[in-house]
């Protein structure tokens, strides 16, 4: 690893497959900024919830937290991944950029204002509003059933990702 290498952790978990799919596309956009900026020194972490632990945040320069929302908050394993870290970082990654993302059936503000009162209390800086992805799923069938994510919206996760990216490489964050 080159000394001046940036890091950029995207910690998801997904029970149907579309808070995956978004994440890997943050992901690949994160790692394919490197023909329009030059030779980036940002490595891309991209870990399920249940296997990041405080040292994955604490060797982050920039975080991206993508969860579905359940019943109006972000997944239990999102929030035991935030329990698990909480105070282990707590003090020491002020400063640091974040963004979310966040599947839902309908809405995803209030996950979304879940992530943001955490990040607050870590002192994180928000380098993006947060992504909301809406699946239109209503019903128990359409709620449990595997997601299939538009392209539209995938490029928006890419562009997510490759914005984080991007502001590493270049000092901005």
């Amino acid at each position: 690893m080159v000394a001046n290498m940036k890091t950029l952790l995207i910690v998801y978990h997904s029970t149907t497959g579309a808070t995956a799919q978004m994440a890997e596309a943050a992901a690949s956009g994160a790692r394919n900024i490197e023909g329009t900026i030059g030779d980036p020194e940002v490595q891309v972490r991209l870990l399920h919830a249940t296997a990041a632990n405080p040292a994955d945040v604490l060797a982050a320069d920039a975080y991206i937290f993508a969860t579905p929302e359940n019943l109006a908050a972000i997944a239990g394993l999102m929030k035991d991944f935030f329990d698990r870290c909480y105070y282990g970082v707590l003090g020491q990654i002020s400063g640091r950029r974040y963004a979310s993302i966040i599947c839902a059936g309908s809405d995803g503000s209030n996950a979304a204002r879940q992530i943001e009162r955490i990040a607050t209390g870590w002192r994180l800086e928000a380098a993006a509003a947060p992504l909301i992805i809406c699946t239109h799923a209503q019903n128990p069938e359409q709620i449990l059933a595997p997601k299939h994510i538009s392209t539209s919206d995938l490029a928006r996760g890419v562009e997510l990702g490759a914005t984080l990216a991007a502001g590493l490489a270049i000092g901005a964050f």
